[in-house]
């Protein structure tokens, strides 16, 4: 069975959005990131928590719907009745959605800040994401390898927003990495512009849903993706560095954000308001 490298999983921007839900088997210790094997002179960022303090999400979450449940159907007949929505504006924010990471989500959550945040500006935003990016890699890597839940598209030929391919369907399913970063980083916007924190969420559940619409994830991992990122947020408090980095966020965008920036494109936002009503 194909599988990326963890290292290539982690980082951002340089797979195709599918790939960070990839994982190998995990080991008795997490592996090293204190260096890239792309360039393995720069020293990469590392995850807040420790192996030993970071939770353990395989004991915590419920597993996913199995067998002839009632939660196994529902499952089932919304994978089957997001299929025709194919062609529609929630499709097109679905396929927009794909992209994932630090950058793809901030990007992302401009509608909900009112303006776009100049990521060269905000070293201390991004390194807070970037890092936590590790921790949540970690969070969903030990459920999808325990349960191996394979995605509602295999096995069939029904229509999806991405191309097919081996690796994609090799990459397990519970939970939504992607799920759990949007609610992980929502958790992390909330807590800097907490004014705003209804409409962080509520874009991250759109987030979240419109890897059901793309047929890539069952609703459960969607929700399974939720409660991780707030597993991670709550265990990522706990941490000295994380709390230290998210003041010096919160200083960085408050002055970025009262300074004033580059207006979001308002189709853009009008394309994410589609996804503010449940899709089921």
């Amino acid at each position: 069975m194909a599988r990326l490298p963890l290292a290539f999983a982690l980082l951002a921007g340089l797979t195709p959005a599918w790939a960070e839900e990839a994982f190998p088997k995990p080991a008795t210790s997490a592996p090293s990131v204190a260096t890239t094997p792309v360039t393995p002179a720069k020293v990469a960022r590392q995850p807040y928590l420790s192996e030993a303090v970071a939770p353990d999400t395989v004991a915590i979450l419920p597993p996913p719907p199995r067998g002839q449940s009632a939660a196994e159907t529902a499952d089932k007949a919304a994978f089957a009745a997001t299929r025709s929505l194919k062609g529609s504006p929630r499709w097109d924010l679905a396929t927009t959605d794909v992209a994932d990471g630090a950058s793809a989500i901030l990007d992302d959550f401009a509608c909900v800040i009112g303006q776009r945040i100049d990521q060269t500006r905000a070293p201390a935003l991004m390194t807070l994401l970037e890092r936590s990016r590790l921790d949540i890699a970690r969070a969903t890597r030990g459920p999808k390898e325990h349960y191996r839940r394979i995605r509602p598209f295999v096995g069939n030929d029904a229509e999806i927003c991405v191309v097919r391919s081996a690796e994609i369907g090799n990459a397990f399913s519970f939970p939504s990495s992607h799920a759990t970063q949007a609610w992980t980083y929502a958790a992390i916007m909330a807590a800097i512009i907490p004014e705003k924190a209804t409409d962080f969420f509520v874009r991250a559940r759109s987030y979240g849903e419109s890897r059901v619409v793309c047929g890539l994830h069952w609703m459960s991992d969607i929700q399974a993706g939720s409660m991780t990122g707030s597993i991670v947020f709550a265990a990522l408090q706990g941490d000295g560095g994380f709390r230290a980095d998210l003041e010096r966020a919160r200083v960085e965008v408050t002055k970025l954000v009262a300074g004033g920036g580059t207006a979001p494109d308002q189709a853009i936002c009008a394309r994410e308001a589609v996804g503010r009503a449940p899709i089921l």
